[in-house]
């Protein structure tokens, strides 16, 4: 198994005025602890279970930009983008952008979107539940068409692009891997299996039945199912003084049992950057020999 960072909350102590400098610590010292990958979220207000709707919040593509430059090894995606945000031919050239510029390090994280009130608050794009989903189809498709380097056009429903064309192309061959998040049964995880290379499900009760509807999906599409790299967003909370470690561990054995790949997951009071070091020493090394 493999650890992810997930960074969804930016107030920490130091302010805005320090907050870049803290930000590539982290993520330094991320790196050094040996996480496998380090993620944002794609929202421009705070959400309700980490915070106020005015907690610092950074735009997301725009973060990780800075993450790459202050990283060498991880991964880096959005955990994730809301496909009504932006038009899919600029983010199949923002996320390509951020994989020449990591050196091969970016991950296509995606969704339907769903934070209607941030998205009236600023005038974005947000159309109903059905029409999102349509629009996620339609978006990867896009993306796949522009990595494949086939720059014919692509006449779809709510998206027409007149020429695909994606120069530089990606490092990542054959495109940086597209990870759907969410455990819709009946749409999300039909389009893990026809377009995704990773899954991004909640740590629940469900999940062992979500990974069972994802497979008979697979099985319907003609996928392997051993092909998606399986993910969880977990929470990390090792207490204040690492009394919980071993409680993390031994809960993330039993995600492993399940056939959990990666936890991904933001951690309580990362911002100190005193947890990181707790999963360096104990955390990261125990769930590898899983």
């Amino acid at each position: 198994m493999k650890v992810g960072l997930h960074i969804p909350d930016f107030t920490w102590d130091g302010g805005t005025a320090g907050l870049r400098v803290r930000l590539g610590e982290v993520a330094q010292r991320a790196e050094q602890a040996g996480v496998d990958r380090i993620s944002v979220m794609d929202h421009v207000w705070q959400i309700g279970p980490i915070g106020p709707p005015e907690g610092e919040m950074l735009e997301a593509y725009t973060t990780l930009g800075w993450l790459a430059a202050k990283t060498d090894r991880v991964k880096l995606l959005t955990v994730v983008t809301a496909v009504v945000y932006r038009e899919p031919g600029l983010l199949a050239k923002a996320v390509t952008t951020l994989d020449v510029l990591s050196g091969g390090r970016a991950m296509l994280g995606i969704g339907a979107a769903w934070n209607e009130a941030e998205a009236r608050g600023l005038g974005l794009f947000f159309p109903p539940l059905a029409e999102r989903f349509e629009r996620l189809e339609e978006a990867l498709r896009i993306c796949r068409q522009m990595w494949s380097g086939d720059d014919g056009p692509f006449d779809g429903k709510h998206y027409q692009l007149n020429r695909t064309l994606n120069s530089p192309q990606s490092l990542s061959r054959p495109h940086p891997p597209i990870l759907i998040g969410g455990g819709g049964e009946k749409k999300t995880l039909r389009l893990v299996a026809r377009y995704a290379d990773a899954c991004n499900l909640f740590d629940s009760p469900e999940l062992a039945r979500k990974l069972d509807v994802l497979r008979e999906h697979c099985a319907a599409e003609g996928r392997d199912y051993a092909e998606i790299e399986k993910t969880v967003q977990v929470r990390f909370d090792l207490g204040e003084r690492g009394e919980k470690v071993n409680q993390t561990i031994e809960h993330l054995h039993e995600l492993a049992e399940l056939g959990i790949q990666v936890a991904h997951g933001g951690l309580a009071g990362v911002g100190s950057l005193r947890p990181l070091d707790l999963m360096a020493e104990h955390v990261i090394p125990a769930v590898g020999n899983f």
